[in-house]
């Protein structure tokens, strides 16, 4: 035979194998472990056994490998793939549409013909007004105004109900009206102004005032603060509103737009006191 013929080995022993070369290194070194270990020059921490390893099972991981390879990578490139042709397509579509468009436009096909004996329709705009709570409610108080069917100042002087002028008389007349609306130019219940207000209840014990808070202001007799009395009148804002004295710095009249005849102080400290009717 020659020589290195692996026939020339003793029949009794078998051929190491790389398993059988692995268990006796992973032995030696244990045993050399376990014996630092025992003698106390380290201290190993327990760790999960190592997998055996076995010649058939290193083909496997390759094997899964290109499985995975295999199914992952096309469905990866047809995914990515995907969104692009939809695009293509939406663009096609648009491209489509415009031609369309276009194709129309040099036809012709929106242009519309018309004959001549057409007569073109006016075109009128409309007008549209609003109307604002104040003028709504200015023109509920002017046709309430106009329906008043009481006695007027003319019919009031011509048939005084008090004939005998009493000043605290004139007070608790005046205190009748309390609540009636302001109303520029109004002279009865319906709406008062200043003047109008003073006007009306004088003219119930036919005493005749004109309708002009500085006309009222210049006529009668001027007197004194120290004088005046409850149902005297009280001039303001140099002429320009005129209210019936209640005394202690109190007045009635009607105020301003908006408001109504009431009790309040005398706001103006410049103000004098004019009497009618004694």
């Amino acid at each position: 035979m020659l020589p290195g013929n692996t026939s020339d080995r003793p029949s009794g022993r078998r051929a190491a194998t790389p398993q059988s070369r692995i268990r006796r290194i992973a032995k030696s070194e244990a045993k050399a472990l376990a014996k630092a270990e025992k003698s106390g020059a380290v201290t190993i921490a327990e760790r999960p056994a190592a997998p055996r390893a076995t010649a058939r099972g290193t083909k496997k991981p390759a094997i899964l490998n290109l499985a995975v390879m295999a199914i992952v990578v096309p469905g990866l490139f047809c995914t990515v793939a995907l969104p692009a042709y939809a695009f293509q397509d939406q663009q096609d579509a648009a491209a489509e549409a415009s031609a369309e468009l276009q194709a129309l436009k040099e036809d012709g096909a929106q242009t519309v013909t018309v004959s001549e004996d057409v007569v073109a329709a006016a075109v009128k705009r409309d007008t549209y007004t609003t109307t604002s709570a104040a003028a709504m409610r200015r023109a509920a108080l002017a046709a309430e105004y106009r329906s008043w069917s009481g006695p007027s100042v003319a019919q009031l002087l011509a048939n005084p109900p008090y004939p005998n002028f009493d000043l605290n008389q004139v007070v608790a007349v005046a205190k009748k009206y309390q609540g009636v609306p302001y109303r520029f130019g109004g002279a009865n219940p319906a709406g008062f102004d200043c003047s109008g207000f003073t006007q009306y209840v004088y003219a119930q014990f036919g005493v005749s005032l004109p309708h002009s808070s500085r006309s009222q202001s210049s006529g009668g007799t001027a007197i004194t603060a120290s004088a005046a009395l409850p149902g005297d009148l009280v001039v303001m804002d140099g002429g320009g509103h005129i209210g019936i004295y209640l005394g202690g710095n109190m007045m009635i009249d009607s105020g301003t737009p908006g408001t109504v005849v009431s009790i309040r102080a005398i706001y103006n400290p410049n103000h004098w006191f004019v009497r009618y009717g004694i």
